[in-house]
């Protein structure tokens, strides 16, 4: 009876690292989706030119965030990508001196955020005529 209920608890545990181990890659894999590796300032400056197609920006770059027009018609494309990065540390000891202990702990965080805005600007033929960006760091 005792060795039934190990390999049901055994059992168990290995489902439940397998569903923990599977909600863990499928929050990497939306994060990642999510901040877009491909928008960065460098593959801006690599990849988009003066007449390319909305087809070929959009390889480059994904989909943009926001889609306008100007005040002629013209397509305009907006991406706006902002990211958060935290790091934190802690530590704690403990000790003992014949009768009395002691226990400690200590940390540090910070967090500093990072904005890219890129703007693509498209004529009536639907080809690239003019992109900007702007980044920044906080």
């Amino acid at each position: 009876m005792i060795r039934k209920e190990m390999v049901i608890g055994l059992l168990i545990s290995c489902i439940a690292v397998l569903v923990s181990c599977s909600a863990a890659k499928h929050a990497a894999s939306t994060q990642e989706g999510l901040q877009g590796n491909r928008l960065t300032v460098g593959t801006v400056q690599k990849e988009i030119r003066k007449g390319m197609s909305g087809a070929e920006v959009v390889e480059a770059l994904g989909s943009p965030n926001i889609v306008s027009t100007d005040e002629q018609g013209r397509e305009v494309w907006i991406y706006d990508k902002i990211s958060t990065d935290r790091v934190q540390s802690e530590s704690s000891g403990y000790g003992t001196l014949i009768l009395f202990g002691y226990q400690g702990s200590a940390g540090a965080s910070s967090t500093s955020q990072q904005t890219l805005t890129i703007i693509i600007k498209f004529d009536h033929d639907k080809k690239v005529r003019d992109f900007a960006y702007h980044t920044s760091r906080f």
